[in-house]
């Protein structure tokens, strides 16, 4: 009993990052390529990637793609997200989904101490998680049936 989720638990550790001067073009290749719909924006600080900003599949479509400018003369930091969620590894669950409903946000970075890049964890992932918990309640529940048919037979 007592096994508590934390939120470096359940973070992808593999996450694929953009710089702030990585074309638009090139970011929208990153995702493409690697299978996602968001990019960390990071710096290279003391050997550390510390994430700067967010950049989503929805930030290329609303700010370059809808109003028709030249995907080439944008990169990265023209259109990312700075204003940043984050959360630390030893976070619940609980806070993280606490988090991510108060401030909007589907996907959440993963940080240490000095900001560095350590994952990535997004409403998907939390999705899974909270599945595989109603699965053990639902296991419950067919469990006490089938115990009870056993006890009155």
């Amino acid at each position: 009993m007592g096994e508590r989720l934390t939120t470096g638990e359940i973070s992808t550790r593999s996450v694929t990052i953009a710089f702030r001067r990585t074309s638009l073009g090139g970011a929208a290749r990153l995702m493409r390529d690697n299978h996602v719909g968001c990019l960390v924006v990071v710096q290279e600080t003391d050997g550390h990637n510390t994430v700067v900003g967010m950049l989503t599949d929805r930030d290329i479509v609303t700010a370059v793609v809808a109003p028709e400018l030249d995907l080439n003369r944008y990169c990265v930091e023209d259109v990312m997200s700075t204003d940043l969620v984050t959360a630390r590894e030893d976070d619940s669950l609980i806070d993280l989904m606490r988090t991510m409903r108060r401030e909007g946000v589907r996907r959440v970075p993963v940080v240490g101490a000095q900001g560095e890049l350590l994952g990535l964890v997004t409403l998907d992932d939390v999705l899974d998680i909270l599945a595989e918990e109603l699965s053990l309640l639902v296991g419950t529940i067919q469990s006490g049936k089938q115990r009870e048919r056993q006890m009155r037979i």
